[in-house]
């Protein structure tokens, strides 16, 4: 498993009965977690010392309760700076878990620009959120383009960025429906470096275009292969839907990637440490394709 430990301003303190405790900076949430089906002892006091409760409903979706939670606050990653703020089922606009890949993605950039200081290179980051990923590609000295089809989440996006002191990084951001972004990239003759991709499970596009994972993913990663150089880095797919398990991750992208590009692919369970414990919380898989 890879194991997002690098983090100071964020951990999960215990999870139990379906829910899980994590500190966001100074802040206590508790939030549910649908791989928590242990039942534990809740002996950690912050339990009872929680800002803010997402509560499921057996009804689907939820509303939160709040103790003392302001409606937004900021937390780091080594460089950079992430606002959050509660909202829609249950999140805070980061998945902390990403930054195990953070850290990946951007030692292997580092890498490249270490051994051809005058090569520019491009990663495009595809359903790309609250820009965890674009900010930390820009940070590690790449030209990005994001890509959402929320102008929302594109606008938070940009926020962190300016947070991050990334404001005038060279981000090409746009709100867009992911596959035919990438369809008319490949009939634009563009390459990148480096492809970043965060599929939902279930999504619309800006104009009402369904997205099903199982359906679309291999059909999207395949096309997006069109789209590496010559000398492409890296290819990352993430995963939260519980069937694409690491090894169908592997599957897919050896069979769209390692016969044209060469390389290797590598995927495992992401997760992070729980500090009551000892324990790691799994949170999903990621696939690697690397040159």
């Amino acid at each position: 498993m890879w194991i997002a430990d690098n983090w100071k301003d964020y951990e999960v303190i215990d999870c139990s009965k379906g829910e899980k405790l994590e500190r966001w900076g100074r802040f206590i949430l508790v939030r549910p977690d649908p791989q928590v089906i242990w039942d534990t002892p809740q002996t950690e006091e912050r339990w009872k010392k929680k800002n803010g409760h997402y509560h499921r409903s057996q009804k689907g979706g939820g509303e939160w309760e709040f103790f003392d939670l302001p409606d937004e606050w900021s937390i780091r990653y080594q460089d950079l700076t992430f606002r959050l703020k509660p909202f829609s089922f249950k999140h805070t606009g980061l998945f902390p878990e990403q930054a195990v890949n953070w850290d990946w993605f951007s030692s292997i950039i580092k890498k490249a620009k270490a051994k051809e200081p005058g090569r520019p290179l491009k990663v495009l980051n595809l359903f790309a959120y609250t820009g965890g990923a674009t900010l930390a590609a820009a940070a590690a000295g790449v030209a990005v383009t994001h890509v959402d089809a929320s102008k929302g989440m594109v606008t938070w996006a940009k926020e962190n960025a300016a947070a991050s002191g990334l404001s005038d990084a060279p981000i090409r951001w746009l709100v867009d429906d992911c596959v035919k972004f990438v369809e008319r990239e490949i009939r634009r003759g563009n390459t990148y470096d480096g492809i970043i991709m965060d599929p939902p499970s279930y999504g619309r596009g800006p104009k009402g275009e369904i997205w099903k994972i199982e359906e679309n993913v291999f059909p999207l990663i395949r096309l997006a292969a069109g789209l590496l150089s010559e000398n492409a880095l890296f290819f990352l797919v993430n995963s939260y839907t519980t069937g694409l398990q690491p090894a169908v991750l592997t599957y897919m992208m050896h069979t769209a990637l390692v016969s044209k590009y060469g390389g290797q692919v590598e995927s495992s369970e992401i997760g992070l440490p729980v500090s009551s414990n000892g324990l790691v919380l799994p949170c999903g898989a990621s696939g690697r394709w690397f040159a």
